[in-house]
């Protein structure tokens, strides 16, 4: 390992990236590009996807940069535009592009997805999540390694600072584009960024740096995630007894689902105990067990559905196990 990037990246992270071919999400901006070069000295076998917002002059410039640099390294590169409207824009973007980037991973049997967020922005996650009356789930949610269905999600750069990224892309002269809408404080975020989590890291990175390390351990030994049983992207969890615990579980289920649970979600979640989670994850708590699915709509065979009865499934649950064909004995 070069002792650059032995400074940057995260040791665990790159073990799991070592393993198989892996896709980055790639901006052009500080941290992807820093990433893009930090990982060829890691010799990580890796592609690049980037998606154009058509938002602000220099996307052309930035997809016609990835390009290049893809073409010079010897790597696939993955492109799109996407149209959104200015109303909840962020939201929006995020599910677009992660909706991309698993719809390249399906078809090119990618490992990973890695993502070039780093420590400024995890602290930023932190203090947003702080603010708004979050719990650990919440908190300790920006994790170096997830694990989703078809992929993981790799952050390897996640405690690394902002101010270390700009250091290594000048001491080599690599070229990078500024995002100028991360100025804008009109984003939350932006505020959170500029008034608070850079600030913040200027004075305090080390010690913010070790909290974030102790926090990771004391989340290990907290989540105890108990799946009795999964098939295909149905999942079958062990009613804890403890509402708190439970929520941390099934936060986690549905985060490998794709979805990002709000705390108005949270609340339904634990008032309804059967829920259809933004028209697309079905959830039934029981006395024992809590079922987690993609939700489905299907007009049910008779028999089926008395099986269904007999075995006390959901029927929230049920569409899913009749579209997939899985045979409700096995649950």
């Amino acid at each position: 390992m070069s002792e650059k990037s032995s400074n940057l990246l995260d040791i665990d992270t790159l073990k799991v990236l070592k393993k198989g071919k892996s896709l980055l999400a790639f901006s052009a901006g500080v941290d992807s590009t820093a990433l893009f070069f930090l990982l060829l000295e890691e010799s990580i076998e890796f592609d690049i996807a980037i998606v154009d917002y058509g938002k602000r002059e220099n996307s052309k410039d930035e997809i016609a940069y990835a390009k290049f640099l893809a073409e010079k390294y010897h790597k696939k590169c993955f492109d799109t535009k996407i149209v959104l409207d200015d109303s909840s824009f962020e939201q929006k973007a995020r599910a677009a592009r992660y909706g991309f980037f698993e719809k390249c991973i399906k078809e090119n049997n990618y490992k990973n997805l890695i993502t070039a967020h780093q420590l400024n922005d995890r602290l930023e996650w932190f203090l947003m999540q702080f603010t708004k009356g979050a719990g650990c789930v919440e908190l300790l949610g920006f994790e170096a390694y997830e694990k989703r269905d078809n992929y993981s999600l790799v952050r390897p750069l996640i405690n690394t600072s902002k101010e270390k990224l700009l250091d290594y892309i000048k001491e080599n002269g690599i070229k990078y584009f500024e995002d100028a809408s991360n100025r804008d404080k009109k984003y939350k975020r932006n505020r959170f960024r500029h008034n608070f989590s850079n600030e913040l890291l200027k004075e305090y990175e080390k010690g913010i740096t070790k909290s974030f390390e102790y926090l990771e351990i004391d989340k290990k030994r907290l989540f105890n995630l108990q799946v009795i049983k999964q098939i295909k992207e149905l999942y079958i969890l062990k009613n804890s007894g403890d509402e708190s615990e439970n929520l941390r579980a099934i936060d986690k289920i549905i985060k490998r689902l794709g979805i990002i649970i709000s705390a108005k979600q949270r609340d339904e979640i634990a008032s309804q105990k059967d829920i259809v989670i933004a028209h697309k994850i079905a959830l039934s708590i029981g006395d024992e067990k809590i079922y987690i699915a993609p939700y489905r709509d299907a007009t049910l065979d008779k028999e089926f559905k008395e099986l269904c009865r007999k075995l006390k499934i959901p029927p929230k649950i049920r569409a899913y196990l009749w579209l997939e064909k899985i045979n409700p004995k096995e649950m």
